[in-house]
């Protein structure tokens, strides 16, 4: 299956654009019926929401100071449907009114910032501006867009704090800012909405992320490359319904990786490589029957490798180089028979090769991790708990099995 991760632009945002294009042939069959423009009572000229996208495309070509492809050259005159990269179709609650439903300016290298005005394309669906120069500030008139159901802000020059405006939008379901300068902490209505996927990697986030409840519905959350800190708390299991993959790369995460990871049955891609994550992986991780990737590299864990994680059914690859292990159990010691790549350099595994010495392994191993006593500063976690360690609820669904019980490599 492909990753989420790899491939961001879900296949929803393709079938939105092929049902705008349907519904332009759908308008040009009734053309060719007797209901042409000519005798519509909602011509380019007495269709007011028409004319207020033209009102907001106009203002925002004002502020496009580069369009090296002359992406924008058409963007003359009335016909606003015309214009490339902007998607026409019928009104939900009016098949006669034509609207302004998707903006798709993807890879289109122009550079300027976005006006007040786009507040005023109030039926958009989608805005895909990946890959442009654009910068500034995200406008507040963007909580106008109550029907919009994607947006894609990535790979551009944005900054300022989170833009606080997308928390607003009732239908949003996928929101990428990946890729831009936004900065300050994320703010915890984030986890709280009924999203898809959240990318906020790559960019400049910081200081500790407020505790969050429940209500996330996100089968992807990739916050890679900031800079929180903190622990993962028991919290995460809040999203043990849908969530798919976790990527926290070089997030300065800290502490122990909770026991509550396991309960997020459904993972398939689990990340947390490039932290300071210390202690002994989760037994509790045998219970993740669909993951596929796991990557625990470059992080300060130690103990055993359990055979429960190693004769997962799924899993492909299993990278845990650069840490502290000292022991593998069962056929940890030779995933190789299972077809599992993995990398496990630079620990402290007896009869292993490219392992640590033993001056730099002695100092961790007198000195193991007891993650039950190990406890994060008051609002220390990213997803939020004083406590990483303390109880969660465990979701019905989540199958938790012990290694005595894991499934068998055969």
């Amino acid at each position: 299956m492909a990753s989420f991760w790899l491939n961001p632009i879900p296949f929803r945002a393709l079938l939105i654009l092929l049902l705008l294009h349907l519904s332009c042939l759908f308008n040009n069959v009734a053309a060719k019926h007797g209901y042409s423009a000519r005798h519509s009572h909602h011509s380019h000229t007495s269709n007011r929401r028409l004319q207020r996208a033209y009102i907001a495309l106009q203002a925002w070509k004002r502020v496009i100071f580069s369009d090296p492809n002359n992406f924008t050259s058409n963007w003359v005159g009335p016909n606003v449907c015309k214009y490339t990269g902007i998607y026409c179709t019928a009104a939900l609650e009016d098949p006669k009114i034509k609207v302004v439903a998707g903006i798709d300016l993807n890879f289109a290298d122009l550079a300027g910032f976005l006006p007040d005005e786009l507040g005023l394309l109030t039926d958009l669906a989608l805005i895909h501006l990946n890959s442009n120069r654009f910068c500034g500030i995200i406008p507040q008139t963007i909580s106008n867009l109550s029907l919009l159901y994607e947006l894609d802000l990535s790979n551009n020059r944005f900054v300022g704090p989170f833009p606080s405006a997308v928390l607003s939008l009732p239908m949003l379901s996928y929101l990428d800012l990946r890729y831009n300068e936004f900065e300050g902490p994320l703010p915890p209505e984030l986890f709280q909405k009924k999203l898809d996927a959240i990318f906020v990697n790559n960019n400049r986030f910081s200081n500790v992320i407020p505790a969050i409840l429940s209500g996330s519905t996100a089968s992807v959350v990739v916050i890679a490359n900031n800079n929180f800190g903190g622990c993962l708390p028991p919290s995460i299991s809040n999203f043990a319904e849908t969530l798919e993959e976790l990527l926290l790369i070089n997030t300065s995460l800290t502490g122990c990786l909770p026991p509550e990871v396991g309960y997020l049955y459904k993972l398939r891609v689990l990340d947390v490589s490039r932290n300071k994550i210390v202690g002994p992986i989760p037994y509790s991780l045998a219970g993740l029957a669909h993951l596929e990737i796991l990557n625990l590299a470059h992080n300060m864990m130690s103990g055993l490798v359990p055979d429960g994680v190693c004769v997962l059914p799924s899993l492909s690859n299993f990278t845990f180089s650069y840490n502290f292990f000292c022991e593998e159990e069962g056929i940890c010691m030779n995933l190789t028979s299972r077809g599992i790549a993995f990398d496990d350099r630079r620990n402290c595994l007896p009869e292993k090769p490219l392992q640590r010495s033993k001056e730099e392994c002695n100092p961790v191993l007198e000195h193991p991790v007891d993650c039950y006593e190990e406890r994060c500063a008051a609002g220390g976690g990213i997803f939020g708990g004083a406590a990483p360690f303390g109880p969660a609820v465990v979701p019905a669904a989540a199958p938790m099995l012990p290694p005595s019980i894991a499934p068998s490599s055969t």
